[in-house]
């Protein structure tokens, strides 16, 4: 019985340093569904090789909290290991267990409070702000001005519309679609972009609105779509 005690005690811990550490996450500017997912696959040590974890690894801040799940999660792992194994010893500490239990609750009320989340929340993009350079910070927040902003990748294919077209007279037509480089070849061109004159098998990169991106290339992004099903 004691035993099952100490393993619910310990379960009640990894929650409340799941909230805390979703909490934290949510202060730096990363979604709630984003948040959790990603403290669950630090602290259980699943590794998701997802879009968002770039998000993780790309923030100075966020790698410091995915840090100390990775280990605490490595502690925990051992812990239950042992706990089931060897059903631990008659002294369990549940008194020690439940004053960590005590702290962390508090903890937990305390930085979901309003006051707290917009004194975190400063202090994080303070943080940011004084001690990394713009090209440290995480491209969503230093590119993406409004919450269609988007970075895409656009390959051009024997059927496009654009073949032989200078960049210029693309970017020239009142969209909100700027090119950050050309892929051709070997070759990554972006100081004459203006001057290039877009070739079947190049690859561009793009920076503007999701939406007017999608409408422009949509003869590419099909193309590129039914390769990669048939892929």
């Amino acid at each position: 019985m004691m035993n099952v005690v100490f393993m619910v005690l310990y379960f009640l811990i990894i929650g409340l340093v799941i909230e805390i550490s979703v909490t934290l996450l949510k202060l730096t500017g990363l979604k709630n569904t984003v948040a959790r997912f990603q403290v669950i696959s630090m602290l259980t040590g699943t590794g998701f090789t997802t879009d968002e974890s770039k998000s993780i690894i790309d923030h100075p801040v966020r790698r410091k909290i995915s840090m100390f799940l990775i280990l605490f999660g490595a502690f925990s792992l051992a812990v239950i290991i042992s706990s089931i194994s060897t059903l631990l010893t008659d002294d369990l500490r549940l008194m020690e267990l439940s004053i960590i239990i005590g702290i962390l609750t508090i903890l937990t009320i305390t930085v979901k409070t309003a006051f707290i989340n917009n004194r975190l929340s400063n202090k994080m993009q303070s943080e940011m702000h004084n001690h990394y350079e713009l090209w440290e910070h995480p491209i969503e927040e230093v590119l993406f001005l409004e919450n269609e902003d988007v970075v895409m990748q656009i390959d051009i294919n024997e059927d496009s519309e654009f073949i032989d077209v200078n960049t210029f007279d693309i970017v020239s037509r009142g969209v909100d679609i700027n090119i950050l480089f050309i892929e051709s070849g070997e070759a990554k061109i972006r100081k004459e972009l203006n001057e290039h004159k877009i070739q079947l098998g190049d690859n561009l990169f793009l920076y503007g609105n999701k939406n007017e991106i999608e409408e422009t290339f949509s003869k590419e992004i099909e193309a590129m779509n039914k390769k990669e099903n048939a892929s």
